[in-house]
């Protein structure tokens, strides 16, 4: 049945979970617009990680002796971590300078979900996560790192390395909206990340650290996500002593579990948190 001549047709308004996938998709469309505008975020987010692997790679690889295997393919899970964890930042300082600049007033008198500028804030993270990884193992195929396992398992290697840094970019979110200032979240990443990546399996053996190190880095959980992608690589150097920790026992279920955890934890904390401040 036509409408009649002069009138318009009444649009079909969509569902709850369509209108919130809508305006999800809307704002995360807004954060990638705003890379292309800003290309210096993009340029950086690629060439810090080609940086990393040439760096440890050649400069590193001579002097750190891996038995079984070569430093290159030990190293490379390790880089793919640190780069993710440290993406995972991101969201905490893009939100804190939303909010510092008037933006999220902005989003306030729009018929939209609040918390679809955070889903938006995370998914355009997460896609800048992805570039980094297909960077890093472009740069990591070049300089002599090789994938020992189907190709099955590396792409679950990727997409858990990318759900880790999905999940921790919520917490950031959540500390960006609870700091005055954005530049707290890049005090706060070296101060926390920094030694979660450092003082870990990323760069050498942790068998090789002293005691207390040793016990940290089987204990911290970037150790896990780092053995974990190592296990879907194939990069795992044999005769690889067993840790004692159930986390690096069972890496891959590890992450998963903590994975799940943060998200369960952290998104509703988090969209509560911009409620609160969307509220005022």
């Amino acid at each position: 049945m036509t409408a009649p001549i002069g009138t318009a047709p009444v649009p079909r308004t969509l569902g709850p979970l369509a209108q919130w996938l809508s305006d999800g998709w809307i704002t995360t469309r807004r954060n990638l617009i705003k890379i292309r505008r800003v290309p210096d975020i993009l340029v950086f987010t690629t060439l810090q990680p080609i940086m990393f692997v040439l760096l440890f790679s050649y400069v590193y690889a001579g002097s750190i002796r891996i038995p079984g295997s070569s430093y290159k393919e030990f190293i490379m899970a390790g880089i793919f971590a640190q780069t993710v964890v440290f993406g995972s930042t991101f969201s905490g300082s893009a939100i804190a300078n939303d909010l510092r600049d008037g933006i999220i007033d902005r989003f306030r008198t729009l018929p939209m979900r609040p918390s679809a500028v955070l889903i938006g804030r995370t998914n355009g993270d997460l896609l800048i996560n992805a570039l980094s990884m297909v960077v890093m193992i472009v740069t990591g195929l070049i300089v002599g790192w090789r994938v020992h396992s189907s190709p099955l398992e590396a792409l679950a290697g990727v997409a858990l390395l990318l759900g880790f840094a999905y999940a921790l970019s919520w917490v950031m979110t959540l500390v960006g909206m609870s700091v005055r200032s954005p530049e707290v979240i890049n005090n706060v990443a070296f101060l926390v990340l920094f030694p979660l990546t450092f003082i870990s399996n990323a760069f050498v053996p942790s068998e090789n650290l002293p005691t207390p190190l040793r016990i940290f880095a089987e204990l911290n959980p970037v150790s896990a996500l780092v053995l974990a992608a190592r296990t879907l690589f194939g990069n795992v150097p044999p005769g690889t002593p067993t840790a004692s920790s159930w986390t690096l026992q069972h890496p891959i279920l590890a992450v998963l579990i903590g994975i799940g955890v943060l998200l369960v934890v952290f998104v509703p904390l988090s969209i509560r948190r911009f409620g609160r401040i969307s509220s005022r």
